[in-house]
């Protein structure tokens, strides 16, 4: 690990302290998350967490650029990693068809493979919760398997159903609402993962783990899922 800081705004720092996305960055993560947020204080405005930084928005009436970029030096100042548990960790539901994940063939094909196997891959492992963004509620996991890893689709679609899961790289994410996308669509789950009545707002947050399990459509349905297809969307 070798932390630089970057310069974003006026009052915006960025720490950058990995140049490559990893599982095993986290604990580094988190244990800057909790130093920065105690030095800062009462200047921290915002700070933003992904794969590799933390983005540090602090107060610019309170502090100068030199004396932020001291207390970011003093919060990695012997920074060790967190060996405390890391977050929650939450079982997504998904419904898993052709009608609400029209690229499942598509990486059945990539991975010589059915339907079945992408399922149970995507489905066998435990995902790590790196970052929120893109909507309200939108959690960035990873990482899946070399196998199931896709490029972006060329032409994002306009309209992504609420609940869609899919598969970006080596990113997997569920789409909080409907709203414009490009990923590859494998399933929808039924849960909420933005609400406005719950403390953070996001079901997940990073540092969490997430696993999928498969449901079949009746109990997406008794969940509370829309199985409008996606091309009905379109």
């Amino acid at each position: 690990m070798k932390p630089r800081i970057e310069i974003v705004a006026i009052d915006c720092l960025m720490l950058r302290l990995f140049d490559d996305i990893a599982e095993s960055n986290m604990p580094w993560m988190l244990a800057a998350s909790e130093r920065l947020r105690a030095v800062f204080a009462e200047d921290l405005i915002d700070l933003v967490p992904s794969y590799t930084t933390l983005m540090v928005h602090y107060n610019g009436l309170a502090l100068t650029s030199a004396q932020a970029r001291d207390l970011i030096n003093q919060a990695i100042t012997d920074l060790r990693p967190e060996t405390r548990a890391l977050g929650q960790h939450h079982v997504l539901a998904v419904w898993y068809d052709l009608s609400v994940g029209p690229e499942l063939a598509l990486l059945a094909t990539r991975i010589g493979g059915s339907v079945s196997e992408v399922i149970r891959r995507h489905t066998e492992r435990e995902y790590q919760v790196f970052a929120l963004g893109f909507a309200p509620g939108f959690a960035f996991m990873g990482l899946v398997e070399d196998a199931l890893a896709a490029p972006r689709l060329n032409t994002p679609r306009k309209r992504v159903a609420a609940g869609s899961v899919g598969i970006a790289e080596r990113q997997t994410a569920a789409y909080p609402a409907q709203s414009p996308g490009g990923w590859n669509l494998i399933g929808r789950t039924p849960s909420a993962l933005f609400d406005r009545n719950r403390e953070g707002y996001s079901l997940m947050q990073p540092g969490d783990t997430v696993q999928f399990e498969a449901i079949s459509h009746a109990e997406f349905i008794r969940l509370g899922g829309d199985d409008t297809p996606q091309e009905a969307l379109a």
